[in-house]
C-alpha cells in the first residue's frame, strides 16, 4: 500500500452539494485508485485496481 504522503489527492468536480462540503477525493497511482471522504481526511480510504476504477467511471458516465 502507498503511504499517505505519496498520494496526490484531488476533489471530484461532480460531488458538491453547493456548499462544498460533500466531496469525494481520489488519488491515482499506476496500480490503484484511492478514494476518501474529504470531510474525514484521516479516515478510511478505499483502494481499487486501475481496471476496476476505469470500469466504475465508464459505468457512471453512462448514467
Amino acid at each position: 500500500m502507498v503511504s499517505e504522503t505519496e498520494l496526490a489527492w484531488f476533489k471530484s468536480s461532480h460531488s458538491s452539494s453547493g456548499d462544498g462540503n460533500d466531496c469525494v477525493e481520489a488519488a491515482l497511482t499506476p496500480d490503484a485508485t484511492y478514494v476518501r471522504d474529504s470531510k474525514h481526511l484521516s479516515g478510511p480510504r478505499l483502494a481499487v485496481t486501475a481496471g476496476a476504477w476505469t470500469g466504475f467511471v465508464a459505468y457512471v458516465a453512462d448514467r
